[in-house]
């Protein structure tokens, strides 16, 4: 018992570490964080707080032999446990009794399994992606034909689909490409107010316009302003010619005058 509680402290210090920035976290990734030294995933009680959020859980290289007590976890769509020594259909048959309802893909590579008949547990579920890479039963003759047929939802075994097709993409992947088609959107709509900017800009090249003609109707108004200033000077100079003349003339008239009075003094004298 006591070595019990040791794993389950290491497993809670590590368990703590890889969530202290969330409670409710979607991964779990504990590769390597403990070296089991009973076999054994952490107690239940352990990872069942995270049951309703848990979607991917990675217990990579911790000298896992057996799943008994894994808990249940209902969200769980990828299981990573390679690098084990997992083997019997009774490790399987705990996955199925745990996450078997939304599981698509299963890391079991790198450990013990060497029939394809321990694998029967993972017939009725959904899985999508399987993996036993270096396990003893990827040598079996016929390997890919048997697990294909035995599990009906599997699409890619060790990376490969049935006709020997590479995968080319991750979920992660296809949910990038997913938002990057969201973006492209999203830039389409962009253009179209970039579109109306252009129009903006045309409008605004109209008034431009509209202004030009201000500024010509201003510069034809400063002149008729001009060609009226210099009107009126005319006028001024026409007024002081009158003046002047009018003055010369005042001034005649006077001399005049004043010649005819001599003229009449003149001839009064002579009279006498």
């Amino acid at each position: 018992m006591a070595v019990v509680g040791e794993d389950d402290a290491a497993w809670e210090r590590a368990i703590a570490v890889a969530t202290k920035n969330t409670s409710a976290p979607k991964t779990l990734t504990l590769d390597g964080a403990v070296k089991s030294s009973t076999g054994r995933l952490p107690s239940p009680a352990l990872l069942e707080r995270f049951a309703a959020s848990l979607e991917e859980l990675s217990v990579a290289g911790a000298r896992l032999s057996s799943l008994a007590g894994m808990p249940r976890l209902p969200t769980l769509r990828r299981l990573s446990l390679p690098d084990n020594r997992l083997s019997g259909a009774a490790a399987l048959a705990a996955v199925a009794e745990s996450c078997g309802a939304t599981l698509r893909h299963l890391d079991l590579g790198n450990n013990r399994f060497a029939a394809v008949e321990e694998l029967e547990p993972l017939a009725k579920l959904v899985v999508e992606a399987l993996d036993l890479y270096q396990c003893p039963v990827s040598k079996v003759k016929g390997y890919r034909e048997k697990v294909f047929a035995l599990i009906p939802s599997l699409k890619y075994l060790d990376g490969v689909d049935a006709e020997g097709n590479e995968r080319l993409e991750t979920d992660d992947e296809e949910d990038v490409e997913w938002e990057d088609e969201e973006e492209g959107e999203e830039g389409e709509d962009g253009e179209g107010e970039e579109g109306d900017g252009e129009e903006g800009d045309e409008e605004d090249g109209e008034d431009g316009e509209g202004d030009d003609d201000g500024e010509e109707e201003e510069e034809e108004g400063d002149e008729e302003a001009e060609d009226e200033e210099d009107e009126a000077d005319d006028d001024e100079l026409d007024a002081d010619e009158e003046d002047k003349e009018n003055i010369e003339s005042k001034a005649a008239g006077s001399s005049l005058t004043n010649k005819r009075k001599r003229d009449n003094d003149d001839g009064s004298s002579g009279d006498k």
